[in-house]
């Protein structure tokens, strides 16, 4: 086996410095080469964005839900900059140990391509040709490894003085050193402009999109709807804010002018194929919704309420010949399928039981944006989004709960989720110091499709006092509520519980978010006391933003 001959040096540290310098420059070529190759391929293809994808696929459903706490809407950033981090650590192990064995070196290299080609592979709707970035990109580190390898560790001649031919060499190395990173940069400067004029035409399709009109529209929010607290979330989420959880570490930009959804499946009577053109022409409804995620915990903040235009999803399903369950049809399961091969299992009977269930294409007044599933996503007031809001929709298949889990439920998650009564405080925040005397006491509460009738709130275990509503916007949205507290100096435990429409009462007991979301009362311990002020902030004492709007979305 080949074997790189030992620097002549007086520091025998100095050569392992060189081959770990190696290495992080060749890894800086394989990724540039690889993003290159991904832009012609997919951006999914990336080995970066590929490995963080089999990672999330693979992450225990804790982990996961430990990590949407922990970092919020910066997870993904988070794991982005963790596989960053292991790469950059093999490839200083592949460059120190390429300096005593080449061929070594070059192996560990070469599993660090295939294990990102395998990832590349297993992502949804993978073809051969994912696979491709990773092994070019891991050519390409394998060719620059060992450029520099070897200059790094040519020896000095026999005899020669202290600089001479062995300065010329080092100064050689360093010229390496620098053509490679400059021809690096120049490869994923590149790949990032090719994947920018390959995106470019979404981006122009999200230009010229015109919403339509609706044919029904949704009534004007009840004056009354935003009682205007500082510190409680806006009653319309605006869509810079609204949340995001998904499992994209690439934003998919997909063309509206090539969009298409197929429908079909069992009971499907007639299979439809449709181009966004087609869709609206259908008749457009207009509707206020707020949708909740699953992994939402007591009093967290992925919660967003917004007006949505779309079709209804029950009229298309209709006239693709689909009949619901309780008339017969033999499907009680709708599996929503996203461009990057994500799965959701929504029941049949909640889509056509009346509810304004949307394939929606505008979010509070403009087009969807492409975080939030342009062109085309689902929206069901009632059930949690990993049931039923599929963002960049390109296929609807009817089948049964029995022949197919989704996604999420493959990871533990319940088949059916219908969203519970839950009720949040916004202000004041949790160990806010407040003066004494009068705090308003406020926040949102929420039971999508059933409504909101009551929100109580009470302090330190004692009896429970109404809070004032504001006015409903139907029972699929959220709705704001305050009540007056008179503090008295201490340290106090504010609680909350909301009772539905339908008279049941948001239980007490606590329970984390899997497999169907959480339960229990939301409580903030505060501090009051006299010539106590509260923190800087808008508002009366008390009141601060509301809980990080993190920018996520369902």
């Amino acid at each position: 086996m080949t074997r790189a001959a030992p620097v002549a040096s007086k520091s025998p540290r100095r050569p392992y410095l060189l081959g770990a310098v190696s290495g992080v420059v060749a890894a800086a070529a394989g990724l540039a080469v690889a993003e290159l190759a991904a832009a012609a391929v997919r951006p999914e293809a990336s080995p970066v964005t590929a490995v963080g994808g089999a990672a999330v696929d693979r992450t225990p459903v804790a982990v996961r839900e430990w990590a949407i706490r922990q970092f919020g809407a910066t997870d993904k950033l988070v794991l982005t900059l963790g596989i960053v981090a292991v790469l950059t650590a093999v490839a200083v192990a592949a460059g120190m140990l390429a300096v005593r064995r080449l061929p070594a070196g070059i192996a560990l290299t070469g599993v660090f391509a295939l294990t990102g080609a395998a990832a590349a592979l297993s992502r949804p709707e993978a073809s051969w040709r994912d696979a491709l970035p990773s092994l070019l990109g891991g050519l390409a580190a394998v060719a620059v490894l060992s450029l520099l390898v070897r200059a790094a560790t040519r020896p000095r001649p026999a005899g020669a003085p202290p600089g001479g031919a062995w300065a010329m060499d080092r100064r050689g190395f360093g010229r390496l050193v620098a053509a490679a990173l400059a021809v690096s940069a120049g490869a994923g400067l590149a790949g990032r402009r090719l994947g920018a004029f390959g995106s470019a035409g979404a981006t122009d399709s999200r230009a010229r999109f015109l919403l339509p009109r609706p044919d029904v529209s949704a009534p004007p929010v009840p004056a009354g709807a935003d009682l205007r607290v500082p510190g409680v979330a806006p009653f319309l989420t605006p869509n810079r804010d609204f949340y995001r959880v998904d499992t994209a570490l690439v934003v998919p930009r997909v063309d509206a002018d090539t969009w298409r959804l197929r429908i079909h499946g069992e009971g499907v009577a007639r299979p439809l194929t449709l181009d966004l053109r087609e869709l609206l022409a259908r008749p457009v409804v207009e509707h206020d919704i707020t949708l909740t995620c699953v992994s939402n915990e007591v009093g967290g903040p992925y919660a967003g309420n917004a007006r949505w235009l779309g079709v209804r999803l029950a009229d298309l399903l209709r006239e693709a010949g689909v009949r619901p369950p309780s008339q017969g049809g033999p499907a009680d399961q709708l599996v929503a399928r996203s461009v990057d091969g994500m799965t959701l299992g929504t029941p049949v009977e909640a889509v056509m039981d009346g509810r304004e269930a949307l394939l929606a294409f505008g979010m509070n007044g403009e087009p969807l944006p492409f975080a939030h599933g342009f062109p085309v996503r689902m929206v069901v007031p009632g059930l949690y989004g990993y049931v039923s809001a599929c963002k960049w929709l390109s296929e609807l298949r009817l089948t049964t709960f029995d022949a197919y889990d989704a996604y999420w439920v493959r990871r533990s998650w319940a088949a059916r989720a219908p969203v519970k009564t839950q009720s949040r405080i916004d202000t004041p925040r949790p160990s806010a110091d407040l003066p004494a005397g009068r705090v308003a006491v406020a926040g949102v509460a929420w039971a999508q499709h059933r409504g909101i009738s009551r929100v109580e709130v009470r302090v330190d275990g004692g009896p429970w006092q109404e809070a004032r509503l504001g006015d409903a916007d139907g029972d699929d949205t959220w709705r704001q509520w305050v009540w007056p507290w008179e503090a008295a100096p201490g340290r106090h435990t504010l609680e909350v519980r909301a009772t539905d429409r339908t008279g049941a009462v948001q239980t007490g007991e606590r329970t984390g978010t899997v497999p169907d979301g959480a339960t229990g009362w939301h409580a903030v311990t505060v501090n009051v006391g006299p010539g106590r002020t509260s923190a800087p902030g808008p508002g009366p004492a008390g009141a601060a933003p509301a809980p990080g709007r993190p920018r996520r979305a369902a």
